[in-house]
């Protein structure tokens, strides 16, 4: 690799992260200051999504953090932010909404959650083994190590592509039911589809990133013995 590219590949890696992360707090704190037209919380907004699809097991809670929100699929449980939680913004309802359509993915058994949940025990141990594993490869010209890092990496790379469909999903089922349970009208539905964009947007950088380094790794694996 040239050192051009070499740079360029560095900048992508750092830059595309942090645009992403600008992007989804920018567009999140502009869209929070705007009312949704049913006045909904985002706490009302989930449950009431959640009760139309017939899911009585799912509870709804409030929990700390800047964007914290999540669906817990071991104990049932719909995460918000205290923000989303509270507050009738366009944000709120959107970001409500999209973790109940994670809620909505688990009663329904839908397959790439399903196949994401397998891949997490491998995938944390990817995440958490890999480097090192590569690196102490490399540095001791161990080629089967680097091999073995790279096969772990490959684990947590393909939960971050396998993420991608996952979360897509539960954006769209998230704008349908909103139209639909009448949280939001027609004419709102391009500014809250924003926020749901903004958010995808931090996963396909993650996704980009993983996938760079995996490729940059194998290729340097390629070229131990040369």
């Amino acid at each position: 690799m040239g050192i051009g590219a070499f740079l360029i590949y560095f900048a992508v890696l750092l830059i595309l992260p942090l645009w992403a992360q600008s992007k989804v707090k920018n567009t999140y704190k502009k869209y929070m200051k705007v009312p949704n037209s049913s006045g909904m919380t985002g706490a009302d907004v989930a449950r009431k999504i959640l009760q139309e699809n017939g899911i009585n097991d799912v509870r709804v809670e409030e929990t700390r953090g800047f964007l914290s929100d999540h669906y817990d699929p071991r104990k049932k449980v719909v995460r918000l932010s205290s923000n989303n939680y509270h507050e009738q913004s366009k944000a709120a309802a959107a970001i409500a909404a999209h973790e109940v359509g994670h809620a909505i993915q688990d009663a329904q058994d839908y397959a790439f959650l399903r196949f994401r949940h397998a891949l997490v025990p491998v995938a944390n141990l990817g995440s958490n083994m890999s480097f090192f594993l590569i690196i102490a490869g490399f540095l001791l010209g161990m080629t089967g190590l680097v091999g073995i890092g790279i096969v772990f990496m490959a684990f947590a790379v393909l939960f971050q592509l396998v993420t991608l469909p996952v979360e897509f999903d539960a954006s769209n089922r998230a704008m349908d039911h909103l139209v639909s349970s009448g949280v939001i009208t027609s004419s709102e539905h391009p500014e809250t589809k924003k926020v749901l964009n903004a958010a995808a947007l931090t996963y396909v950088a993650a996704a980009v990133v993983a996938l760079m380094e995996l490729v940059r790794f194998v290729l340097m694996f390629l070229h131990m013995d040369e």
